[in-house]
Order: structure tokens, then sequence, then C-alpha cells
């Protein structure tokens, strides 16, 4: 079906394509989100739903030196995220903390714990493990993986490890599997590559083509759904990775991202340069069927895995984010800048 606005917009001042769930803050539904303007002083927005979830509300508002081509929320510390940014000429990735007090200065600076200057290809991306508190940090570029030791404390981070993906392969980004802090899933033109952090080694390998995004399901181990440029969205069991376990269609235009519900099975949310957002139920599994009480009108062989289309966009559609204080809540980011928070309880049956 198609879906008009029901959403809560909030308006960033210039471009940007990446925003993050601040899955640390307890209290509050709360995205981080940054701009990507190559003349302008760039910006650091701290968003969060009011209690009666009408609004959008800056709860922070941060000057950062560079277009952020990338950023991430620490999953175990609201006040501390990554950014990948351009200076136009070079990448590099940084470490941030937000002033303990921010909502009492003027001008609030934030603060670099720590720079990630290991890279000399273009950095592509950092990940935290999503599953908690975890001392080390991911940093992907377009030739090599590297593991790094972050002390917050000592406002440092060390390099572990490295590893090239080889001369063929150029990585675009990875997901880190919540199930298992020792395996990561990198994407690059031609596949998907997982790796063991212990070694640094290759474990397997899906050979796709134009592979966009990847993201583990949270609840359930195995499951990995990626976003393919024009083929669309696959979700996969890795323990039979020859073949997708399912198929869905996905975007008139590219498909750019792709993120599983921190709590509700099969229920996946897709972004595309079809400005766009679309919201998908696709149990993997008959157990799964018989299991997907939580979703009206669970998924058969003949029902449209497409729940939703939340087509009021004026761009391409990059940046996507569950919350997972709230689960039924997304927030999505165009490429113009604008903010769109949404509720998919309509689509949730009641308990």
């Amino acid at each position: 079906m198609q879906g008009g606005s029901s959403g809560i917009g909030y308006g960033l001042k210039y471009q940007a394509r990446c925003i993050s769930d601040v899955k640390a803050d307890t209290d509050h539904t709360s995205f981080i989100t940054g701009t990507l303007s190559l003349r302008e002083e760039n910006e650091v927005h701290l968003i969060r739903l009011s209690s009666g979830g009408t609004e959008l509300i800056c709860e922070g508002l941060f000057s950062h030196p560079n277009e952020i081509w990338d950023l991430a929320s620490c999953p175990f510390d609201q006040r501390i995220f990554s950014t990948v940014f351009s200076t136009g000429e070079s990448y590099g990735a940084a470490i941030w903390q937000i002033p303990e007090l921010y909502g009492q200065l003027n001008s609030p600076q934030l603060e670099r714990i720590a720079s990630l200057d290991a890279h000399v290809a273009k950095i592509n991306c950092v990940l935290w493990w999503p599953s908690g508190g975890h001392d080390k940090l991911l940093s992907i570029d377009d030739e090599n993986i590297f593991l790094w030791t972050l002390d917050c404390s000592k406002k440092a981070a060390q390099v572990q490890s490295k590893e090239s993906s080889g001369m063929l392969h150029y990585l675009s980004g990875g997901a880190w599997d919540p199930h298992d802090m020792n395996a990561v899933a990198t994407t690059c033109e031609s596949s998907v590559q997982f790796w063991d952090l212990r070694t640094m080694k290759k474990t397997n390998a899906i050979e796709r083509a134009h592979i966009r995004n990847a993201n583990y399901d949270m609840k359930k181990s195995h499951i990995l759904v990626t976003a393919e440029d024009e083929s669309g969205i696959h979700i996969w069991d890795l323990r039979k990775p020859k073949s997708p376990a399912k198929e869905l269609p996905g975007h008139t235009h590219w498909t750019w991202a792709v993120t599983c519900n921190p709590e509700y099975d099969g229920l996946i949310l897709s972004a595309g340069t079809d400005s766009t957002v679309n919201l998908w139920q696709a149990p993997t599994s008959a157990e799964d069927k018989a299991t997907s009480e939580s979703i009206t009108e669970p998924l058969n062989q003949q029902a449209d895995p497409l729940l939703n289309s939340y087509s009021d966009y004026e761009d391409s559609v990059y940046g996507l984010a569950w919350s997972s204080r709230e689960p039924w809540i997304f927030a999505s980011l165009s490429y113009d800048g604008r903010v769109v928070v949404e509720s998919v309880k309509p689509f949730l049956s009641r308990k």
C-alpha cells in the first residue's frame, strides 16, 4: 500500500546522508545525525522525540569540522559517537564525546576522544559491536579492515590488528554480528565477505553483484539481509549461503539501505534513491510464520510482503534507523536534510 506522510519532520540546514539511533539513551527516543556540506560549517544534531510523540526536539547542536559521510552512536554511552568525514581532499575518522552539561552551555563543543588515523585508503565506515559494552571498534576502508582497542578514559585508540581485503576487492562497508563479537561481514562490489576477528581471516563469502548495504537480524542468529543496487533485497541464512532464503523486490531505482527491526521478527525497512522507504514483513522459515503473531495478517506464500511504502520524500533516502527504545518507531533521512520519524504501530497487532 502507498502511505502518505503521517510522520513527524525535522529539517537540517544542509544536505545529509547518515542517522543513528542513540541506543544508550534509555530515557528518550533519540537519534543523532550530521550534515554533508563542502563549504559550510557542518553540524551534528542530537534530536529526540517529545514525550507525547508529536514533535522532534533539538536536544543538542554541535559544529563538526568536515562533511560527514558516516555516523554511528556508541551503543553503551549516549554521549559518544563516531564519524567518517571528508575534507574534500582526504577522508578521516574520529570518536567524539558530547560535553556532559551541553544543555547549559552557550556553544557546546564536541570533544575529539580519538582519531582513527591509521588509514591510507578512503575510509567508508566505523562499526561498534551492537550488543553492548565492548572496548573494540572496527573501521573499514577501500582496502583494509582495522580492529581497534578504544580507551575513552585515556582518550586513545590503538590498532589491535588489520587485514587486507585482497587485490580484487574494494570494500564499501560492513556489519558486525550482534550474536558473535568475533564475526563481521564486509561488503564489496561483487560479494559479502565474512571474517573471524580473532584471526583476521576470511571464513566464507557470498558472491553477489553490487551489494550496497548489509544488516544482521538482531533477534535471530545466522540471518543477514542485503540491499543490492538493482536486484533488490535478499535475506540469507548463513548456514546455507549458496542462495538467499528469501528475495524481496527492492526499489524502482537503487536500493541503498536496509535494516532489521531490533524486536519484531522479519520486520525490515529499506530505502532507496527512488525517494521511498519500504516496510516489509518477511519471516525466513515456516517456524517463523507460525510465531509471527506480532504482525497483523501474518505472511503466507501468497501474501504481499510489502506492508507499506512511505513516499513523501523529495530526494534520495540514504539514512535509516530503528529506535531500540521504542522498536515500532524509525527515523529516515533524505539527502535534502529532512528527518522523518514514523510509527509502524498500525501494522503491529495489539498485544
